[in-house]
């Protein structure tokens, strides 16, 4: 693992230390600016603790100083001390939430304009990933989260801190000694529960994160649901949605064992005393604690101190680690996209395997271009630079032998295309320009989840760009119908597509009305009459569990051969052929009228291709074999790995 990747990692699984150090100067400022507030919400707490005090010590008076003592007028008098301490709680509550609107509202209004300064700087910034999508639900729910656990918190933790002094310095005038037992099971409750608020934080950020992933892999697998079926990527879809739900379900596993360890701190600290204090009855009489101090004594513990105390684990647990998360996203660091490998569906149309790292930018086609140095700059690479269209002198030819002219519209056109999956992920294409002449075959080559799948479904108009434009033919594809797109290109995945019927229809899927000479010089030119004769013709029926991996393949590139697109994009789509049948159907592509676009599965592939382009993660190289050979070591690599041995320059 990288040291970036490493501290992107330690980021996702923060215990929540990092968090609180960015915003304790925040809270610190926002606090200062509301003393008043404090002050006044203090001295009506400073009556809660009143409260907590007269009620043990009215329950313990009306038992020694009355009911023991043969004065039943003196006990029910400090009961009804008692009693009208606990109706005084009511104006004291309404007075603590007057007070505490003072905090609350000034909080919301505070995150709701660092929301939208936030959004509006990012949209004005132009940031990798596109639009703020993530906006909305900062200033609606995330806000109004952090409003509602703020309001909690203040609320629980006065209440503690208060009645816990109340009830304590209950039990002090009682007896020192009721301390004694009370303390020691209390404080061994509240400090286990302690021990686990930031495994259980780290624990909570790695489920949200899980659920995330998983909700956002769930959402484009319904929203692709016709593209898996038809370029049969659903099994891969499938395995990534099995891996994120065991993601998920390693997460909640150990989210519920901390969970275990909250519920036995909160069993300590709520039953443990009480059972302390029955054990120790006997002591406690022996030292002079009379039968009031003790009945005042489960009085503070049941009424006040638990209660309390019970209150202020749940709420820290629950609302307080959701509002240090909330916060931190509001108005903590904007997030950096990571240096890592982020999940990118690899295979075209589908939503499967891995998504590649890489800001990837371009070279010139033909001319070198000085590289920065090893280490310089910081951050995702850009680039304007433009795998032109050959211009006359230039090696390129068109299908015909001849120079492409320059003056022509492109067949493919990338204009400073960038895309991201997600608004925080890293851009797998960053400010990519590339141009391929009309006539031109392009191979694609680089290492696996680089982004080659992802450059054919841009192409192919299947994925719309976070930024930049594509065109094919001169006309862009994003928000184009699918009729028009079909009739600019054909995009053939590695998985390639067959239905139930006949040969011929599969054949003339894309172009019904093809002729039977079209049909019958499509299957001469891929080679295909071996199947056609083993299935009995081409008006024979076609069961697709019947053909082999290699079959099928050639059938999707002779429907595309027969297609009038005048476009063609391959997604490995001969990885099943051998290298003979691969280099027959690619060169028969190639004579056809027309753009070959072919994400190279074999170092002949490259080879055959007028250009190649050779994505690495950092950037691009477009040129000859030749040229590429000698200025990528990338592709020098990757060649001596196609090759079984070290390449060789030639």
């Amino acid at each position: 693992m990288t040291r970036r990747a490493a501290s992107a990692d330690t980021r996702e699984t923060d215990d929540g230390s990092g968090a609180v150090r960015r915003l304790a100067p925040h809270a610190r400022r926002f606090l200062a600016r509301r003393s008043g507030v404090l002050v006044r919400l203090a001295l009506w707490s400073l009556a809660e603790t009143g409260q907590a005090f007269l009620v043990g010590q009215g329950v313990a008076r009306a038992v020694d100083q009355g009911f023991l003592a043969g004065d039943t007028r003196r006990g029910l008098l400090w009961l009804t001390v008692a009693l009208v301490a606990v109706l005084l709680g009511a104006p004291v509550i309404r007075g603590v939430f007057a007070e505490l609107a003072g905090l609350t509202e000034p909080l919301r209004d505070g995150l709701v304009r660092h929301a939208v300064d936030r959004s509006l700087g990012s949209a004005a910034a132009g940031g990798p990933g596109g639009t703020d999508r993530a906006a909305v639900s900062r200033l609606t729910n995330q806000v109004e989260i952090a409003r509602d656990s703020f309001a909690g918190l203040v609320l629980t933790l006065r209440s503690f801190v208060f009645t816990a002094a109340g009830a304590l310095l209950g039990l002090l005038s009682l007896h020192p000694s009721l301390l004694v037992v009370v303390l020691p099971p209390l404080s061994l409750g509240l400090g286990l529960f302690l021990v686990t608020l930031r495994p259980m934080a780290a624990a909570q950020r790695r489920a949200l994160a899980a659920d995330e992933a998983l909700g956002d892999h769930a959402a484009r697998s319904r929203a692709a649901l016709r593209d898996l079926t038809a370029c049969g990527t659903g099994p891969a879809a499938a395995r990534r949605g099995a891996e994120l739900i065991e993601d998920a379900a390693a997460a909640a596993r150990v989210l519920a064992g901390w969970a275990a360890v909250r519920t036995a701190a909160l069993g300590v600290a709520g039953h443990l005393p009480v059972l302390a204090l029955l054990l120790a009855v006997p002591w406690l009489r022996g030292r002079g604690v009379t039968a009031g101090a003790l009945l005042g004594a489960f009085t503070y513990l049941v009424q006040s101190l638990l209660p309390a105390l019970h209150t202020l684990m749940t709420a820290l647990g629950a609302a307080g680690s959701r509002l240090l998360v909330v916060l931190d996203r509001i108005i903590g660091p904007e997030p950096r996209p990571e240096r890592t490998r982020a999940a990118e569906p690899e295979r075209a149309g589908g939503l499967g395997s891995v998504r590649a790292p890489a800001a990837t930018r371009t070279e010139p086609a033909l001319a070198a271009a000085p590289r920065p140095a090893p280490g310089a700059g910081g951050g995702a690479v850009t680039a304007r630079a433009t795998a032109a269209i050959p211009g006359p002198g230039d090696d390129a030819p068109d299908r015909g032998g001849r120079p492409a002219d320059r003056a022509r519209t492109a067949a493919v056109e990338l204009r400073s295309v960038t895309l991201s999956y997600g608004v925080r992920a890293e851009p797998v294409l960053d400010s990519l320009d590339l141009c391929v002449a009309p006539g031109e075959h392009l191979a694609v080559v680089g290492p696996s989840g680089i982004g080659k799948s992802t450059l054919t479904r841009l192409v192919a108009g299947t994925l719309v760009p976070s930024g930049g434009e594509v065109r094919v033919d001169g006309r862009e594809v994003t928000g184009r119908p699918p009729a028009e797109l079909a009739a600019l290109r054909v995009l053939v995945p590695q998985e390639a597509y067959v239905f139930s019927g006949t040969l011929s229809d599969n054949l003339t899927y894309l172009r019904p009305g093809a002729s039977r000479a079209d049909l019958d010089a499509a299957v001469d030119a891929l080679g295909l009459w071996p199947l056609v004769e083993r299935l009995g013709g081409l008006g024979a029926p076609v069961r697709p569990a019947e053909l082999s991996h290699g079959e099928r393949q050639l059938v999707a590139l002779t429907r595309a051969w027969v297609s009038t697109a005048p476009l063609l994009l391959l997604d490995e789509a001969t990885c099943h052929l051998d290298p003979a049948a691969e280099a027959r159907a690619e060169e028969a592509l190639a004579r056809r009228p027309g753009t070959l676009l072919v994400v190279a599965h074999r170092l002949s592939s490259a080879v055959r291709a007028d250009r190649v382009l050779v994505l690495d993660g950092t950037d691009a190289v477009c040129g000859t074999h030749d040229e590429v050979l000698d200025r990528s070591p990338l592709y020098r690599d990757l060649t001596g790995h196609w090759q079984g041995g070290p390449a060789r320059r030639r």
